[in-house]
């Protein structure tokens, strides 16, 4: 009786464990995307930065891959993490809108706009009369693959380096 008392106590405080490690922890400075997509789903995102301020974390060029399997997933979010100097969002945030922004972030070294929300070329201001409809970012997330593809393979590429080329240089859409 007190051999299985010991091996249930046991068992039972390695079940507690196992359940308590979890894969959900994000580490600002080196980042999963699967972890990041998840808690932005799931709006338990708040990886906070080296100031305690939540934002994106620091996604580098190797990311993109990974981030580009989630640029066609319209999925509405709860909340995106947003640069602390942003004060405007300019809508629901859509999962593969935001993927496009980090990407674009990493191509330039710096945010690409003050919200994750692609335009129309000739938008006037940041209203959602601009904001391009589902089948627009479909397209975007068209042109950054395209685009990564010339990352890949620069033999493709004479004077210009394909880490300048705007993805979005031949459409109608453009970052605010």
């Amino acid at each position: 009786m007190k051999h299985a008392w010991i091996k249930w106590t046991v068992l039972s405080v390695f079940v507690f464990v196992a359940m308590g490690c979890t894969d959900d922890t994000l580490d600002y400075h080196n980042p999963d995307v699967r972890v990041f997509v998840k808690q932005l789903k799931s709006g338990t995102y708040n990886t906070k930065n080296a100031n305690g301020i939540v934002e994106v974390p620091l996604f580098t060029s190797k990311h993109i891959p990974q981030l580009l399997k989630y640029t066609e997933d319209l999925t509405e979010i709860p909340s995106f993490p947003l640069p602390s100097i942003s004060s405007h969002f300019g809508g629901k945030a859509r999962l593969g809108e935001c993927m496009l922004w980090i990407i674009e972030g990493i191509r330039l070294g710096h945010y690409p706009s003050l919200g994750c929300k692609l335009l129309h070329r000739d938008a006037e201001n940041y209203e959602g009369i601009y904001f391009l409809t589902n089948e627009e970012v479909m397209e975007a997330a068209a042109l950054y693959r395209l685009w990564w593809e010339s990352v890949e393979n620069p033999d493709a590429w004479s004077s210009v380096g394909p880490w300048t080329v705007d993805p979005l240089m031949e459409s109608d859409y453009r970052w605010w």
